[in-house]
């Protein structure tokens, strides 16, 4: 008998994971750096290479056969009528026009369905993660940068040239005149991704007459992860940084919930790993946006942590999964 398979792969700028899913079961799950820096050929041969070694680690320790398939979830603005990618950022130079269906079909022989990774994610979470079971969700991905996945339906709604989900994007007053990664200036991710935050802790150490409120926090914290340790240990900046990016992310949200009104607000990424210092602000911020209509929409943490992405690919072959424009 032969059983359907998928490789699942989750494509980013600095690492390939990809792993085998059956029945609905994730598997032998691989990671290997993302060639970047060495074009899209390369990138594309190293997913090829990461979906050999899944299928042979699979194989030797089934006694089955399968009939295999490949499901992508991949950075940039994907296609998922043809698996094209439409734009992306430097992360991945040379990333944009690659057509991973039939690059990647040529290198394996394997059929290929691809979806933007922050999709992917929504995907996932909604399969079986925090919004499974629900309706329609919006999965919000909130780290370097910010990313989002509307799922109504069971359909994933990907919009004109497949750039719905930008949700770093919207205006945020609280953003006004800083610039954007995107190259415009107001947007939440100027002040509410991990990058920002930080940005703001800094601007806010060259406004105080002393670097820091308390003497945990010397030296000023190189980045985002050590800014949370600051901010945990008590420095009054620090904790004022993520409370600033929080709240402008939560009104952000809370102004969406009101357009889309979905079931539940999913939200996933390096942030949503903090503790009430960013969650607490965050909901407070959400829920003051909230029309009566819409207040019993939910804010929820994502559970399915980076396993989402490759779950989401999956289910891309799932007979019921189609795009909605």
């Amino acid at each position: 008998m032969t059983l359907p398979a998928t490789v699942a792969v989750d494509v980013g700028g600095t690492k390939i994971r990809a792993g085998s899913v059956i029945g609905g079961v994730l598997a032998h799950v691989r990671s290997v750096p993302t060639p970047a820096t060495a074009g899209a050929q390369a990138v594309l041969d190293t997913i090829a290479e990461a979906t050999a070694a899944v299928i042979a680690d699979t194989s030797g320790s089934r006694g089955a056969e399968f009939a295999w398939r490949i499901g992508i979830g991949a950075a940039g603005v994907i296609d998922p009528a043809t698996g094209t990618v439409v734009s992306a950022t430097d992360s991945l130079p040379g990333w944009a026009g690659t057509d991973l269906v039939s690059e990647l079909t040529a290198r394996t022989g394997l059929p290929v369905r691809a979806v933007n990774d922050v999709h992917a994610h929504a995907l996932g979470e909604a399969a079986a993660g925090a919004s499974c079971g629900t309706r329609s969700s919006l999965l919000v991905a909130a780290g370097t940068g910010i990313g989002g996945g509307f799922i109504t339906d069971g359909h994933l709604l990907t919009g004109r040239n497949s750039a719905a989900g930008h949700v770093g994007h919207v205006p945020s007053a609280a953003a006004s005149g800083l610039a954007c990664p995107c190259g415009g200036t107001g947007h939440v991710e100027a002040i509410a991704s991990g990058p920002a935050i930080l940005n703001t802790y800094r601007r806010l150490v060259d406004a105080s007459d002393s670097p820091t409120s308390t003497p945990v926090a010397a030296p000023v914290p190189a980045n985002t992860r050590e800014l949370a340790a600051a901010a945990s240990a008590g420095d009054a900046l620090a904790v004022r940084a993520f409370d600033i990016g929080a709240r402008a992310l939560g009104s952000a949200l809370g102004g969406i919930a009101n357009v889309l009104s979905p079931e539940a607000i999913v939200v996933g990424g390096g942030l949503a790993a903090m503790d009430e210092i960013w969650w607490a602000p965050l909901r407070a911020a959400f829920a003051a946006e909230l029309i009566p209509a819409t207040a019993g929409i939910k804010l929820t943490k994502a559970e399915l942590g980076q396993d989402a992405a490759l779950i989401g690919a999956a289910s891309l072959w799932n007979a019921e999964q189609r795009e909605t424009r």
